[in-house]
């Protein structure tokens, strides 16, 4: 099975565990009250949202301060700034959030995707006002006017456009860049837009006249392309930031160089003056947050923790005391401006969800990610248990044994780690010399299948870890093993568009399964054994005879691949996860389509039903897993906070 999932607490504290032949680890026992935020804008048909999301864009306070809003893979997360805490999801956006930012009197929020979309939303509410549609591309930078009259969007579609924030209608359409723009910012008087281009054949910034939409300048001088523009307060000085590691600072009114900032050791992703415009910080992939002098353009400081990844993303409180940093997916930070102490950890996001599988008792839901770690959660309230550490590499695939004993996990990393449900120690299995795509336990929890990208399959002891034999016949990876119910069988599903079934005790080749015209993503058995059901690259799903080897149907209607299949216990239903964002429900006797499950903002990685048939799990790479009432009955209104 495969899972992927993010943490919905903030408060953790680290054990140190040894064990004999064992590595050491870091087991985050995690505080387990349930969170309301689990409940907040529910898609229809979900019971419960586990996880925050990736943080996919800029993070942005209030104009009085008291609120953080951070751009998420599902909504805008608002925090309170202060404490942290969670206050409201603003969500309506289909994929990705890449830019948030307030209007000059707070009351509104406005936002842009990757469903191409600018939306505003009233602050207090969390409601939608409207949508401003028209661009072809994700939009990645919005920004109000100081008026706030106007909103600027940048996007890939190499346009930037006018706004008018009232009405929603589209004022102009700035052409003029080359290729993806973004960055967008306004002068403080609101006669100038400034804006940069990200490609590296055009790293350039070009000013527009607000009013007529004309070019007024084009400033070159960097050497890669250019993330990130802003205005200096008093309105006198632009602030760029390249991937070419450098800051410069320019003349606003002449586009002359002032000064050139050298230091980070990586493209740098964001600037931001302070209230008061004597500081710059900058934000890079070099893990570091700069503090600059704004006007002799010296190094003041550098701002950096143990484990600190790309920095997208960075603002000042509007008191200027508070540098806020978002890193990567996962991290939000908060600094003291004037010391540089780290503050706090504001909120736990992480990356996206591979892989996802309830416990054999139902009560525990486990799930693999993209940061390198497991996340055990409670089935009933969604509170977060406790955090697996230990893999170097992303999870790809994690599996219960029957006797709910132990955790499978396979890894980038190119190890399986047997853990121990109990305690969280585990046993690391190596051999593959490659990435371990699948992992399963056959039903007397005694072996452990593998599969991965080089294409052989292992068995293993899975009480000991001890190698068994491999299975060879395959000539691309393997993405998926499943066990028969009664242990006999192994199936796997590989990019070589063929399964296969082999002996589960001596591994002889028992059958190539042919007629898939695609890479096959996910396998799995019937509960009685008699059907094999395998979803596909292409986006059919389908059945076959467990005994003969026969096709039977071919289930279409995803428009993308298929990237897990789940029977129901009862062997009357099949979900179906997909490319394509959505879960299928399915008769499995007549193929007949039952019902299709939306809310997931990205690719889903895997399905999986709860051993008493009454929740089924999904999990993304938005970063999320969804627990869903899978009966046919139609589901409630949408759910608000």
């Amino acid at each position: 099975m495969k899972s992927k999932c993010l943490s919905i607490l903030t408060l953790f504290f680290a054990i140190c565990v040894f064990t004999s032949g064992c590595v050491h680890t870091f087991l985050e026992v995690i505080n387990t009250s349930a969170q309301d935020y689990t409940q907040w804008r529910l898609p229809d048909g979900a019971t419960a949202r586990l996880g925050k999301g990736k943080i996919t864009g800029n993070i942005v306070y209030t104009p009085d301060g008291t609120k953080l809003a951070v751009a998420s893979s599902i909504g805008i997360w608002l925090y309170d700034a202060q404490t942290g805490e969670e206050l409201d999801l603003i969500a309506g956006h289909t994929r990705d959030v890449r830019s948030v930012v307030f209007s000059p009197d707070g009351n509104t929020l406005a936002s842009g995707g990757e469903d191409n979309t600018i939306r505003t939303w009233d602050v207090t509410s969390g409601a939608p006002i409207r949508t401003l549609a028209g661009h072809t591309g994700l939009v990645s930078n919005v920004a109000f006017s100081p008026d706030g009259n106007t909103i600027a969007s940048g996007s890939s579609d190499y346009t930037i456009r006018l706004w008018n924030t009232h009405t929603g209608e589209q004022i102009r359409k700035v052409i003029g860049h080359t290729s993806f723009v973004s960055s967008v910012a306004f002068s403080p008087d609101g006669n100038t837009l400034a804006s940069s281009d990200s490609h590296w054949d055009d790293p350039t910034i070009r000013l527009w006249n607000t009013h007529t939409g004309e070019q007024i300048r084009k400033i070159t001088g960097h050497t890669g392309g250019v993330n990130s523009v802003v205005f200096s307060p008093d309105g006198q000085t632009l602030a760029s930031g390249s991937d070419d590691r450098t800051i410069h600072l320019w003349n606003a009114g002449s586009g002359a160089p002032i000064h050139t900032l050298i230091g980070h050791m990586g493209g740098v992703n964001s600037v931001v003056f302070s209230p008061d415009g004597n500081t710059l910080a900058s934000g890079s992939a070099d893990t570091s947050v700069r503090l600059w002098n704004a006007g002799s353009g010296a190094p003041i400081r550098t701002l950096t923790r143990r484990r600190l990844v790309n920095i997208k993303s960075v603002a000042f409180s509007p008191d200027g005391k508070i540098i806020a940093s978002r890193g990567s997916e996962t991290t939000l930070r908060l600094w003291d401006a004037e010391t540089g102490a780290h503050l706090r950890t504001l909120t736990r996001h992480t990356g996206g969800v591979n892989s996802v599988v309830f416990s054999p008792d139902g009560r525990i839901l486990a799930s693999g990610s993209e940061d390198n770690i497991i996340r055990t959660w409670d089935a009933g309230s969604g509170a977060h248990l406790r955090t697996l550490t230990g893999h170097t590499g992303e999870v790809k695939s994690i599996a219960f044994s029957p006797d709910g004993k132990t955790l499978a996990s396979g890894s980038d990393d190119r190890t399986i780690r047997l853990w121990d449900t109990g305690y969280g120690t585990f046993i690391t299995l190596t051999g593959d010399t490659s990435s371990v795509f699948s992992v399963a336990f056959s039903p007397d929890s005694h072996t452990l299948a593998s599969g991965s990208r080089e294409g052989p399959i292992h068995l293993w002891n899975a009480k000991s870890g001890a190698y068994l034999r491999t299975l060879t016949g395959h000539t691309g990876i393997v993405k998926s093993v499943a066990f028969s119910p009664d242990g006999n069988t192994l199936v796997s599903g590989s990019w070589d568009y063929t399964l296969r079934l082999w002996d589960a005790k001596s591994g002889a080749h028992l059958r190539t399964l042919t007629g898939d015209a695609s890479w096959v993503e996910s396998v799995v058995f019937s509960p009685d054994g008699k059907t094999i059901v395998s979803g596909s690259r292409e986006g059919p799903i389908h059945l076959w005879d467990a005994k003969s080897g026969a096709h039977l149907r071919t289930l279409t209607g995803h428009r993308l691949d298929i990237n897990s299949v789940a029977f129901s216990p009862d062997g009357q239903t099949l979900a179906s996860g997909s490319n394509d964002a959505t879960i299928r429900l399915w008769d499995a006797k007549s193929g007949a389509h039952l019902r299709t499950l939306t809310g997931h903002t990205w690719i889903v990685e895997s399905v999986v039903f709860s051993p008493d048939g009454q929740a089924l799990a999904s999990c993304s790479w938005d970063g999320t897993v969804l627990l869903w009432d899978p009966t046919p009955a139609p589901p409630d209104p949408k759910r608000s906070k």
